[in-house]
Parts: structure tokens; C-alpha cells; sequence
């Protein structure tokens, strides 16, 4: 008897130990870039389907841990949802807020992640300004304390003037999103010198709170030497639907 209690309790703490050892990050790493590479990728899907949210509350502590794990997770799961169904971009309001990735316990939807964890619980049709109240306790406890607006310039929804994609990692997190910001920022804006006059991308309009409002994003855009000078004026571009999967984009090595 005591020799069937003892192996009962091994095995206990062997499953507990060997749940502990899943690094989710990594998970998320190589999710991502096995799907860059045309590599198989279910296995960690399968590891991330059976993830609680006990573990990733545990592993992801800091807003950086969170944004690098939960960035890559969603432009896997854009790729993997739309090469497999892309008639579902056609009602992209529904491709976007139905509950279909599962993780922590819980099927989160694509708004699930983006406005709810990556963006502190904010209302998506708010410019950023309202949060969406009485969130779920997953969401509260997993959520970021504070926005970073360098994520619009790092999720890739599918689009074409989306943002390429590429795998972050937490220990060079900031130096990754600035060179993924000022790279796509690059692409996207003009400058009249004339008139003083920016047009950059849409996604500063539409989560303009998160940028300070139409002055910070003038202000960001001098700061990373998009434009000569703090535009007096800023306009928006029509942002290109079109479905366009594949953009992948390899970071540099940082030091």
C-alpha cells in the first residue's frame, strides 16, 4: 500500500514538474517561426491548447513578457486561421471578435487579444479613449499594465497595410519594436514640405488615445525621424484590405 501511494505522488509531482518545464514564450517563438518556415506546427498549438491559466499568469509577470508572447500568438494564429479558411475575411467583423484559439483554459477570440489583453480591456470602437468594463478575470489577470503603442506597428491582421510579421522575444523587445515601428512607419507616411503636412497610416487614427492623440503622433513621428519636422498637420491613408498573407519580416540581431 504505501509502495502504490508513494508511485501515486511521484507521478503527481513528475506531471506537475514536467508542466512547469513548458516555456510558453518559446512555444510561441517557435510556433511563429515554423510557420514562417512552412514547418510543421501542431505541436504547439497542442501544448498551447492544454496551457492553464495558472501557468501563464506564473511565466509572463512583466508587460514585456506579455506583449512579446501574446503578439506572437496572435499573428500565428491570423496566419494559421486564414490560410486555412481565408473565405473568412469576407465578414472580417466576425473573424475578429468569434471566440477560435484556445489557450489558458479559455477559446479567445482575435479582439479578445488585441483590445483586451495587449490593450488594458480598451473599448475597440473608442479610439482608444474608453475600457471596456466588467472584463473576465482571465483578461484582468493576464492583461498588460500598461499600453504600448509600438504594438500596432507589430500585429498582423491579415491585411495588406498591415505590419510584416515577425517573432519578438522579451529580452530585446524594445529594440525590436522600435525597429519594426520606424521600418513600417517609413513605408507608410509622406511628408509635404510645403504645407508641413504628414499622411501616415490609419492605425494612428483609429487608436489615436494610444499614440496622445493626434499631437503625440506627430510628435512620434519626428522622434523616429519619419518626417524633417513635427508635422503642423496630420492626415490619414486609406488603409488596403486586401488579404495578404505571408509578409514575414526577419529582425535583426540585436546586441
Amino acid at each position: 500500500m504505501k509502495l502504490f501511494i508513494y508511485t501515486f505522488f511521484f507521478f503527481i509531482s513528475s506531471s506537475v514538474f514536467s508542466q512547469e518545464k513548458v516555456n510558453y514564450q518559446k512555444v510561441s517563438e517557435v510556433l511563429l517561426q515554423n510557420i514562417i518556415d512552412g514547418k510543421s506546427y501542431e505541436k504547439q498549438v497542442k501544448i498551447l491548447e492544454k496551457s492553464t491559466l495558472n501557468e501563464l499568469i506564473h511565466q509572463f509577470s512583466t508587460d514585456t513578457q506579455k506583449i512579446a508572447f501574446w503578439v506572437n500568438i496572435y499573428n500565428a494564429f491570423i496566419q494559421i486561421s486564414l490560410s486555412e479558411k481565408p473565405d473568412l475575411y469576407k465578414n472580417r467583423g466576425s473573424f475578429f471578435s468569434d471566440e477560435r484559439i484556445k489557450i489558458a483554459g479559455e477559446i479567445l477570440s482575435f479582439d479578445d487579444i488585441e483590445h483586451g489583453i495587449i490593450r488594458k480591456s480598451r473599448c475597440k470602437l473608442s479610439w482608444g479613449y474608453l475600457r471596456t468594463p466588467f472584463r473576465a478575470k482571465w483578461e484582468r489577470k493576464l492583461r498588460v499594465d500598461d499600453i504600448d503603442w509600438r504594438i500596432h506597428f507589430a500585429l498582423n491582421c491579415g491585411a495588406k497595410s498591415c505590419p510584416p510579421v515577425a517573432v519578438y522575444s522579451p529580452e530585446k523587445l524594445n529594440q525590436q519594436l522600435d525597429f519594426m515601428t520606424k521600418e513600417y512607419l517609413k513605408e507608410q507616411t509622406t511628408f509635404n514640405k510645403e504645407t508641413k503636412t504628414a499622411t501616415s497610416v490609419a492605425l494612428m487614427s483609429w487608436f489615436r488615445a494610444d499614440f496622445g492623440g493626434k499631437s503625440g503622433a506627430c510628435k512620434i513621428l519626428k522622434e523616429y525621424n519619419i518626417v524633417p519636422k513635427k508635422p503642423k498637420k496630420l492626415k490619414f491613408a486609406n488603409y488596403d484590405w486586401t488579404l495578404s498573407l505571408g509578409n514575414y519580416r526577419t529582425l535583426p540581431k540585436f546586441n
